[in-house]
């Protein structure tokens, strides 16, 4: 009997993701930054996964294939398309069926997400108005800083004497910590600071759609060790870990809900 492989792809607002899972569970992933034509991202990312799998030579080799993302309407070639919010929380719930709650900060978005006991999407709540708080926002924060986006998400790890940031806008917030640093504040305390506001806008996001454990947190700011330390903070609990890649659930769920579509019409 052939093997089947089923794949997801997430074109986001920053990065393409790619995900091939078979029947036992993910065979292999790849993420790029994205192109400015979405269907291209797409391409590209299932070129670089497709290219990791013995037997696979290119997307028509796969049974089925499901886009997410912002992009997700223009994967011409993909079978069906599903919203990031359900593929996040199936995503999560592949990775541990005892996570309830989500956090998903992406490029450009924060979204709350909580999750049913089969994987599907119970209610969710998204911050789209505004920036702050989401990917680029850190991108901008870690600039003013002169450091990288890693180092910036460490630094805050050192302070001892967090400040307070209290502008709810991103082009506001850029102005406050710039005056903060001529005011010889130490970065670390910034950038705590920081930090701790993109939690408890986080956390206004979680209230609304009602917080219950376990809690994880998705998309490339998952990987931010300061974030998830202030949101620590205000939630009273640790954050869940995944293990697989947080940057990787959309795609991962895409890829899930591929193996099940295609199960249903026994492709």
């Amino acid at each position: 009997m052939t093997k089947k492989y089923y794949a997801g792809c997430d074109i986001g607002s920053t990065t393409g993701k790619a995900v091939i899972i078979d029947d036992e569970g993910i065979v292999a992933s790849a993420i790029i930054p994205r192109e400015i034509d979405p269907e291209e991202t797409a391409r590209l990312s299932l070129s670089r996964v497709i290219e990791k799998v013995s037997g696979l030579d290119n997307i028509s080799d796969v049974a089925y294939l499901v886009g997410t993302g912002y992009g997700r309407s223009e994967i011409s070639f993909a079978q069906e398309n599903v919203s990031e919010i359900s593929c996040h929380a199936l995503g999560a719930f592949f990775c541990n069926p005892a996570i309830k709650t989500i956090v998903d900060i992406g490029g450009q978005d924060v979204k709350g997400i909580a999750v049913n006991e089969d994987g599907s999407v119970l209610e969710f709540a998204m911050n789209d108005k505004c920036a702050a708080g989401t990917g680029r926002f850190f991108e901008a924060m870690s600039r003013i800083f002169r450091l990288e986006l890693d180092d910036f998400s460490e630094i805050s790890l050192k302070s001892k004497s967090p400040l307070s940031v209290t502008a709810q806008c991103s082009v506001f917030a850029e102005t406050e910590v710039i005056s903060l640093l001529a005011q010889k504040n130490l970065p670390a305390d910034i950038a705590a600071g920081i930090q701790a506001a993109v939690a408890k806008r986080c956390f206004t996001l979680l209230k609304r759609v009602g917080i219950r454990p376990e809690v994880t947190v998705t998309g490339g700011c998952a990987k931010n060790r300061g974030l998830l330390k202030a949101l620590e903070g205000i939630l009273k609990e640790e954050i869940t870990p995944l293990s697989v890649d947080p940057q990787l659930m959309g795609a991962l769920g895409a890829a899930v809900y591929a193996r099940r579509l295609a199960a249903s019409l026994r492709v």
